[in-house]
């Protein structure tokens, strides 16, 4: 699979403003329920109202842009995935989005957490949850990361290399101490996804191949380790999937795996992680499968591989974090400036051009990712025109939404709503342009409580050491 970067596609020659995939809406002003959190509504007035607070009211008293994540929905869709699989373990990825609030929503929801650096493992622990619960990723965990991962308790980790084994067991025996681990497994999986967000074929940074021998070598150097409690097997095949077909390749081979041991050493591991990446809708064109759906496909496929094998059934675990954070979060933005462009054989394509940009959402340029927008503020009888929203930075790959039907009318000084937000947008944003990131709000019952502050320009310049 090869990456072609998002300028390829915008000047690739244009027979239609909108892309094949994308309708002309009935009624420009609908919300499409998927796209959007379950309090997310159009009031009388026009006006998008999110966990009760209208977004004209919440940009008047925060400013613009911000990101607003709906507790009611981050809970609930919280609660389906832990009661959806039952008698399994949900680590709830904070790769996705992590802060000190959230941390504790997942504690009182019942979830686990699965972080994958020092920073994250940091906030985790100063936030109160159980080190018990957390489970440790990276492929290149620092000595320090590692040492507070092993002091404070962690539940697991997840070892990634014969170089990190080898610091872990002399971590241990510094510190007197044992080390829960599982081993990630590559399962050589293609996944149908993005390039960079698949995880699982032979060509690229994460674990230990299975089809070289190497994971097998790495769990008996485990467990045989005197500092190393071997628990079992993790793989993840990448993000933004839609089906389990991925999932029930890499769960054979996992199993497959996980016999081949048995028979080496006369133990059968106890436990099997098969990571996260599940999808969730965009645009209107995805169609996600529920967490119920999910798990009696899952449960089916892990019966049957492992009866297929002789194993008894492991403790299974899996890791979403979009699926649960992406559709409770959606980022807000006030439109600047409006340009019909011509993009030949006579047809325009609007650009609206908003106060943030890649520094906040950098998925749309990184690899393409599709998203959706809705005007806010009002309501509009006006026609439905193609539109395509960018930021502000320096850049023609500064693309928010690369696509969308947006009113015609909509003017300098609107606000956009853009849902499905709440997943790798704050947690993948940056100051290009020494642009200051915007805050992160949680809304609940007409209730807004700052959950992440706005940077301001005067937090960037302090690091500047020329600036003393």
């Amino acid at each position: 699979m090869t990456h072609m970067h998002v300028a390829g596609e915008i000047h690739a020659e244009v027979t239609s403003p909108a892309p094949v995939w994308l309708t002309r809406p009935d009624d420009v002003n609908a919300l499409t329920p998927k796209l959007w959190s379950r309090t997310a509504r159009r009031r009388p007035d026009g006006v998008i109202e999110l966990g009760g607070v209208a977004v004209t009211d919440l940009v008047e008293s925060v400013g613009s842009p911000v990101y607003v994540i709906d507790e009611t929905d981050f809970r609930a869709r919280a609660r389906e995935w832990r009661e959806a699989f039952e008698g399994w373990t949900v680590f709830y990825a904070g790769k996705a989005f992590l802060c000190a609030t959230l941390v504790r929503w997942l504690a009182e929801e019942g979830l686990n957490l699965d972080v994958c650096s020092y920073g994250e493992l940091t906030t985790a622990l100063r936030a109160g949850i159980d080190p018990s619960r957390i489970g440790h990723h990276g492929n290149n965990k620092s000595d320090d990361e590692l040492r507070l991962a092993l002091t404070s308790g962690v539940g697991r980790i997840i070892v990634d290399s014969s170089d990190e084994i080898t610091r872990l067991e002399a971590l241990c025996a510094e510190l007197g101490t044992t080390a829960r681990v599982l081993v990630r497994a590559t399962t050589g999986v293609e996944a149908h996804t993005h390039e960079y967000i698949a995880t699982a074929h032979e060509d690229q940074k994460f674990g230990f191949s299975i089809t070289s021998g190497q994971a097998l070598v790495g769990m008996f150097r485990c467990f045989h380790s005197p500092h190393i409690e071997l628990l079992g097997i993790h793989s993840h095949i990448g993000s933004q999937i839609f089906d389990v077909s991925g999932f029930e390749v890499a769960a054979r081979r996992t199993m497959k795996l996980l016999a081949q041991f048995r028979e080496a050493t006369g133990t059968e591991l106890p436990e099997l992680d098969l990571g996260g990446g599940f999808g969730i809708a965009y645009t209107k064109e995805d169609d996600p499968a529920s967490p119920v759906e999910l798990a009696s496909g899952l449960r089916e496929i892990i019966a049957h591989e492992r009866r297929a094998f002789g194993l008894a059934e492991p403790m299974v675990s899996i890791e979403p974090g979009r699926a649960i954070v992406g559709p409770a979060g959606t980022a807000v933005y006030r439109v600047g400036t409006v340009k019909p462009v011509e993009v030949g054989g006579g047809l325009t394509r609007r650009y609206l051009s908003v106060d943030g940009g890649m520094s906040d959402n950098i998925r749309p340029a990184l690899y393409a990712a599709e998203y959706s927008a809705a005007l806010a503020n009002r309501t509009s009888s006006a026609e439905p025109v193609v539109s395509r929203v960018v930021g502000v930075h320096c850049e023609g790959g500064d693309i928010l939404v690369r696509d969308d039907f947006l009113p015609s009318d909509v003017a300098i000084g609107d606000l956009l709503a853009v849902p499905a937000s709440g997943a790798y947008s704050r947690s993948m944003a940056s100051n290009y342009n020494h642009t200051p990131r915007p805050p992160v709000v949680a809304v609940r019952d007409g209730q807004v409580t700052p959950m992440v502050r706005r940077e301001s320009l005067d937090d960037i310049l302090a690091l500047d050491a020329g600036l003393g």
